[in-house]
Parts: C-alpha cells; sequence; structure tokens
C-alpha cells in the first residue's frame, strides 16, 4: 500500500508496536494527528502511528455528496441493508496495512486496530475477524456493523484480545444506545470489553484521551 494513502507518526526509534487508527466519516488521515502527543509521553517508547486515509465515495445518507468512507450509510439504525460489500472491502484495506507493518518488523500481536465512528466500526468488525491475535481493538464513538455475522465470522485468535469502547452520552450522530448496543453484544460473545460514557457530543474528550493513553500503556507495554 502506498505511504500516500495514510498519514505516520512515529515516537520514536526503535519502533516497538503500532497502533493503526481509522477517521470517521468524511474526514482523513490527519484528524486524529493532533493527539499523539497526549497518547505518548515525551521519550516513553517507540510508537509507529498509521492513520490511513478511506477511499472517496458517494455517500447515501449524505444525498450522495462523494467523501472519504470506509463503506457507504444509507442509514445509522439497525433496519437498512448495510453496505456489506465496501465493509468488506475495507476490512481487506485493513489486513493490508497490519501486513505491512508486520513486514516493517512489528508482529500482529504488537498492533493495536483503533477508529472512531464509521472507523470504529471498521476496527471492531476486522479486529474481532482478524486470523493473527492483536494487542487490542479500540472503537470509539461507533456501532457494530454486520453483527448478525459475528458468530459465524469472528477469529478465535482475538476472542482474549483486550477491546476498549467509549461514547458520549450527548451524542447526536451515532446515538448511545448504538454503543451500549455493541458493547451488550460483544460482552454476550465473550470478549473482554473496557466501556466508558463520557458526557460530550460525538466527538473525544480530555479524560477519554487519558483513558485511551493509559490503555494503550497496557496493550502496548
Amino acid at each position: 500500500m502506498a505511504q500516500a494513502d495514510a498519514v505516520e507518526i512515529e515516537t520514536g526509534k526503535p519502533v516497538q508496536a503500532s497502533v493503526i487508527w481509522l477517521h470517521g466519516l468524511g474526514a482523513d488521515g490527519h484528524d486524529f494527528e493532533p493527539i499523539v502527543p497526549e497518547l505518548v509521553r515525551p521519550g516513553e517508547r517507540g510508537l509507529r502511528f498509521v492513520f490511513p486515509h478511506a477511499p472517496v465515495r458517494p455517500v447515501t445518507l449524505n444525498n450522495g455528496y462523494p467523501m472519504r468512507a470506509w463503506y457507504d450509510i444509507a442509514a445509522l439504525n439497525r433496519r437498512t441493508a448495510e453496505d456489506e460489500a465496501g465493509i468488506r472491502a475495507s476490512q481487506a484495506r485493513i489486513g493490508e496495512l497490519v501486513r505491512r507493518e508486520n513486514e516493517r518488523g512489528v508482529p500482529s500481536e504488537r498492533i493495536a486496530l483503533a477508529g472512531f465512528s464509521q472507523g470504529g466500526a471498521m476496527a471492531l468488525y476486522a479486529g474481532t475477524r482478524y486470523p493473527q491475535r492483536l494487542a487490542g481493538i479500540m472503537g470509539l464513538s461507533c456501532y457494530l456493523v454486520l453483527a448478525g455475522q459475528l458468530a459465524a465470522e469472528r477469529a478465535a485468535a482475538n476472542q482474549a484480545t483486550p477491546v476498549f469502547m467509549a461514547h458520549g452520552t450527548l451524542d447526536p450522530v451515532v446515538a448511545l444506545s448504538l454503543g451500549e448496543e455493541a458493547h451488550r453484544q460483544l460482552t454476550a460473545a465473550g470478549y473482554k470489553v473496557e466501556w466508558h460514557a463520557y458526557s460530550m457530543p460525538h466527538s473525544v474528550c480530555p479524560q477519554e484521551v487519558a483513558d485511551i493513553g493509559a490503555w494503550l500503556r497496557r496493550v502496548l507495554p
């Protein structure tokens, strides 16, 4: 995969672990670039943050307007058909990103998969199905896609992988109930989910960033 398809930040040398972080609908790989210094203290350890750019595609929910999106969205509810082809194409892209880190000397068990909103939905989807163990899976302000297929498709390799989920209680874009439902479904499927709710809209807040930093120190010591 071309380097131009992602923003990369290394917090030190040698790189000991990687975080692949997927942005939300309509954003790009630069979206979460500014919080890296808040997640890793100066001189703490060498992490490579990889922030890929989603492809530009028409999004039905936004009247067909083209924007960066990991898959098409018609509606954010549990009744509308999901873009399975788009979701699987992005899953394949995530697999390529993980393998590229492997080729650069970072084993899968030293890679955390993270994302916000639509990117968080993809992180949960791809992470639970990835055939090799990952260090951790993080879904922020998101939901489960193709939830009914989880039982049949999930990979045993990541059944015990730590999962971090967080959501704003005032989220007007992705309802808190969708995040809570995803948390319940993953917990019922036997995943170890660390769940956080914050008084915030569809965004991140300082306490959440601090909690993410602490979680990353645990899963990528």
